[in-house]
This record gives C-alpha cells, sequence and structure tokens, in this order.
C-alpha cells in the first residue's frame, strides 16, 4: 500500500515540492517500467506507456518549451483531448515552472480568446483544429507567442511542430524547484455575472486530492486498479480528480480519445481493458442505464464508481448496485475548492441523497450571510474551513472577486444545502444562476454575450430550465430587432452562433422568442423571474 508521508512533508512550508516530481519522476526513478498510461485511439489502436516514458517526453517538452523561451511563472495553454501529449504536457510545464492553463478543445473563438487574454497566455500546445481557431483570433492576442501543434503542421511560422521541437531537445531536465505553495495550473470557472474567471491553484492541490479520491474510490489504491473518466482533462474533474492523483499514486490512468459519449462504445471499453475505477458524472450514468442489461452482455471488472455534481437518487443507485455490483460513491467540489465531501460505501460513509461527510483534512460547514454556521437541519450556504490544501491561491488578477469568496474563516462555494447530526451535508441548489447541463457549470453571461453579437438580437437572457437527462439544459429568451422575423431558421443560425464563437456545449437547446424580458430598476434582467416563468409553464 503506498503512503502519502513523504510528499505531505515536502507540502511544509519552503520545502521543494513540484507535481511533476510527485507524479512522474519518483516512479520513473524508483521504477521505470511501471504502466502509467493506457491510450486507446479513434481507429482503435492501443498503446501503452511507462513512467520512464513520460519522464523523458517531458523531458524533451520541458527543454524545447524552455529553448523557445518559456520560463518560471509563464502561462502555456493545454487544449488537447485525453492523449499522451496532454499528459505529457501537464508534467512539462510543473517542471520548469510554467502555469498551465487546460483548455476544453470544444471551445470557441471568444471563449478562447477570453481565457488566452486574461491569463497573457504565452504559449498554447493544442492540435491541427486547435491551431486552426487560433490563427483566426491571434491578432487579438498580443502575448502568445507560437502554438505546438501534435497532429499536421500548419504553414505558419508561430505553429511548431510538436513532435519535431521534442525529438530534437534534450531527455536531461532538472525540475524547478517550486514549493507546495507556489503557482501551478489556472482553471476556469464558470461565469455567472461575467466572463468565466481562472482559479489559480499551487502545486499543493495534487496533495490535497488525493485523500479525497482514496475516499471515493473505497481506498483507492488497491492492487490492479485502473483509472478511467470519460470527463475532459482539461475540467478539474478530469485533472485533479483522477489523471494526477493516479499518478500520484502510481496507479495507470487510460487515455480514450471518443468523440461521443456512446453508452455501448463505454461499457465494451471497460471490459476491453478491465478497467477497475471510474469516475462518471452524473449525466453519464443516466446515459449508460438506458443499455439494457449491461450485466449480462459484457464481463466487468469495475471495483469502484465516484460522481459528483448533483445528488444521484435511489434510482440510479440502485442501478449501479445490480450492474456493478456496488454502491456509487457520491462527492462534491468546486473549481476554487474541489473535492471535500465525499461518500465511502468499503468505510459505512453513505446515506442515500446526502452528497457526503467531509473528507479527512477538511471542515464543510452551513452557514449563514455572516458567516456563522447555522443549527443542525437548517438550510444554508455550504462552506469550507480555510485555509485547506484544496483552495485555490485566489482568481488571476481578481482580488476583488477572491475576497468576496470568503466570509470570515469559510470559503463560501455559492451553493446551498443543510447538513445532519452525523455531519452529511444535502445538496439544495445554487445561490446564483450557474447551470448545470451534462456534468458542466455553465454561466449564463457569456451565452448572453456571445448571442448579443449576433446581428438580429436585441435582448438576451439564459437560464437552465429542467430536463430529465442532462439535468438541466441552456434556454435562451431572445428578444428580436426589427426586420428579423422568429422562425426555426433563426432557432438554428444563433445556436450555430453560440457553438462557434463560445463552445460546442454551451449552446442553447432551446430558444425563446419574447418581446420583452423582465427587468430592475436599474435595467438588469431578473433570470429568477424567467426561470419561475418557466416553472409555472411545466406545473401549470
Amino acid at each position: 500500500m503506498h503512503t502519502f508521508s513523504l510528499e505531505l512533508e515536502r507540502s511544509q512550508p519552503g520545502a521543494f515540492f513540484n507535481i511533476s516530481d510527485a507524479c512522474c519522476d519518483r516512479w520513473a526513478h524508483r521504477e521505470p517500467e511501471r504502466l502509467a498510461l493506457i491510450q486507446k485511439d479513434l481507429d482503435g489502436h492501443i498503446s501503452r506507456y511507462s513512467f520512464h516514458d513520460l519522464h523523458i517526453h517531458a523531458n524533451r517538452l520541458a527543454n524545447s518549451l524552455v529553448n523557445q523561451g518559456i520560463k518560471p511563472g509563464d502561462r502555456v495553454g493545454i487544449m488537447l483531448p485525453q492523449s499522451l501529449e496532454a499528459g505529457v504536457a501537464h508534467i512539462a510545464l510543473y517542471k520548469l515552472g510554467a502555469i498551465a492553463v487546460p483548455l476544453f478543445g470544444l471551445f470557441g473563438l471568444d471563449a478562447i480568446r477570453h481565457r488566452a487574454r486574461d491569463c497573457a497566455m504565452s504559449a498554447l500546445i493544442t492540435d491541427e483544429n486547435g491551431c486552426t481557431k487560433v490563427q483566426q483570433i491571434w491578432a487579438d492576442l498580443p502575448e502568445l507567442r507560437f502554438c505546438y501543434s501534435t497532429s499536421t503542421a500548419l504553414d505558419d511560422s508561430r505553429v511548431l511542430n510538436y513532435w519535431e521541437q521534442t525529438e530534437q531537445a534534450s531527455d536531461h531536465f532538472e525540475t524547478h524547484r517550486s514549493t507546495a505553495d507556489d503557482p501551478a495550473v489556472i482553471i476556469y470557472t464558470s461565469g455567472t455575472t461575467g466572463h468565466p474567471k481562472g482559479a489559480l491553484h499551487a502545486h499543493r492541490v495534487l496533495l490535497g486530492h488525493v485523500p479525497g479520491v482514496s475516499v471515493s474510490h473505497d481506498d483507492f489504491p488497491q492492487p490492479g486498479d485502473l483509472m478511467w473518466t470519460p470527463a475532459d482533462w482539461a475540467w478539474i474533474g478530469g485533472l485533479l480528480d483522477v489523471l494526477l492523483p493516479s499518478w500520484y499514486l502510481g496507479i495507470p490512468v487510460v487515455a480514450c480519445r471518443a468523440e461521443k459519449f456512446e453508452p455501448a462504445n463505454v461499457f465494451a471499453l471497460l471490459e476491453e481493458l478491465g478497467i477497475r475505477n471510474v469516475f462518471f458524472p452524473p449525466t453519464a450514468l443516466k446515459l449508460l442505464r438506458q443499455v439494457n442489461s449491461p450485466e449480462t452482455r459484457w464481463t466487468l471488472r469495475v471495483r469502484s464508481i465516484a460522481s459528483g455534481g448533483e445528488s444521484l437518487g435511489d434510482e440510479l443507485l440502485a442501478w449501479g448496485k445490480q450492474v456493478f455490483g456496488l454502491t456509487i460513491n457520491e462527492f462534491y467540489g468546486q473549481t476554487e475548492c474541489n473535492l471535500v465531501l465525499s461518500s465511502c460505501a468499503t468505510r459505512g460513509i453513505h446515506k442515500p441523497g446526502a452528497i457526503g461527510q467531509a473528507v479527512p483534512g477538511y471542515t464543510v460547514g452551513i452557514v449563514d450571510t455572516n458567516g456563522r454556521e447555522v443549527p443542525v437541519g437548517e438550510p444554508g450556504d455550504i462552506a469550507v474551513e480555510a485555509p485547506n490544501l484544496n483552495q485555490m491561491l485566489g482568481y488571476w488578477n481578481k482580488p476583488e472577486a477572491t475576497d468576496e469568496k470568503y466570509r470570515g474563516r469559510w470559503l463560501i462555494t455559492g451553493d446551498r444545502g443543510y447538513q445532519d447530526e452525523d455531519g452529511y451535508v444535502y445538496f439544495l441548489g445554487r445561490n446564483d444562476d450557474v447551470i448545470t447541463s451534462a456534468g458542466y457549470r455553465i454561466g449564463p453571461a457569456p451565452v448572453e454575450d456571445c448571442l448579443l453579437k449576433h446581428p438580429a438580437v436585441k435582448m438576451a437572457a439564459v437560464i437552465g430550465k429542467k430536463d430529465p437527462t442532462r439535468t438541466e439544459i441552456v434556454k435562451a429568451c431572445v428578444v428580436l430587432r426589427e426586420g428579423y422575423p422568429p422562425n426555426d431558421r433563426l432557432v438554428s443560425e444563433l445556436q450555430q452562433h453560440v457553438r462557434q464563437y463560445l463552445a460546442a456545449h454551451e449552446y442553447p437547446r432551446e430558444i425563446e422568442f419574447l418581446d420583452s424580458l423582465p427587468l430592475t430598476a436599474t435595467g438588469k434582467i431578473i433570470r429568477g423571474a424567467l426561470r419561475e416563468r418557466e416553472n409555472n409553464k411545466a406545473h401549470p
């Protein structure tokens, strides 16, 4: 059984601690042939890579980036699907002391532009698709010096071939002497009242996630464990609930580049690779449940399933027991302070309807507007006691927004809930306008902003509409300018507009044209009134 004591000692103030050393180098030196990654490509080809392979690839990439002028503290984007190159990029950036900025491959031009400008991104590691997007907005990104493309090279001197650059570089690199409190990664959160904010995390965030990953996967790791998630590694769930903690513990991870979530293919993948541990977002579980009797069609070796983002409910938990022979563990967290509550069936920590108890090392409370804990059973704001290893250093270049996140010693999540006498926390809903759709948290403001850039749109308000599969769908209420008749063609045009410029997962699946929108006296849209109107239509 692995122990965490060595790295926890290294997390002391001023001591050397670097994610690349903890997740890769120490394994490469101790057990170089230990399996780190199993990659299945779109054509079905399967490749396996050891920690030694990771180490060599990361050293070469780190050297090539330094040769291009990247230095400690520079922000470098990673916009790649689950793959060797994506994992190597993270290790290489931490190794040289740069700050990784993971980006979702389905982001549109506006979403990429905002994040790259906001953090003054110096370089981007991506593929041909990503380079093509960036070429269209490069004029708006004065800090972006070059891109590495892992696929076809483009006729652009600013786009460098990833493999050519790394193959020419040395495979020896001295890891930056970072500490646990030095910045490592910026993960952008959903925008509510404005554009998404960059949550800056330190190297210590890896150590903060290990206890939650361990309990949510029934005392992970166990001999023979193999981890996978369909969630993209660009999100904190894929990166810090799966990839990096697994490597820290010496457990291999599966990378699968599926273009679309196909439930039958997922069961086939679980069987083919003998996957033992999975993080499934709730929507993925709901889609898997639509497959008839999977336990009779595939031989499954899954030992643990963790899920987070919303309460699963009794039916889904019963289905998990029937199909996999286990209790799905629910957990809770957010980009700013992740994985602080969890269930753990093997330890008897489980109550239907609850999202778990506080993970060892964390104190979670329910507080009022003054930051005082409320009595057991009373609703309030779910809050995490600070300081702790998982809390962000702050929002990138937004000290005021960072300050607003705290009430006294409590970091406020923005979610409401209550706690019972046994310390179990129950989720009641968001305090703000964030939409939870298919496991993604989507802020209405960027979608509204994108719609307003279309010449037909005079005003737009975006809300979440309840949906049995996705939890919510994005719905847009739009007031049109004169001369633009409301019709199905315009609906499709507006949907495609959001797909192209914002993100493919954030487009409004439903658009309703209205004559006016409810406004406050100062002209702000009252989204709550639109949500209430939607609920009244659903329950007349």
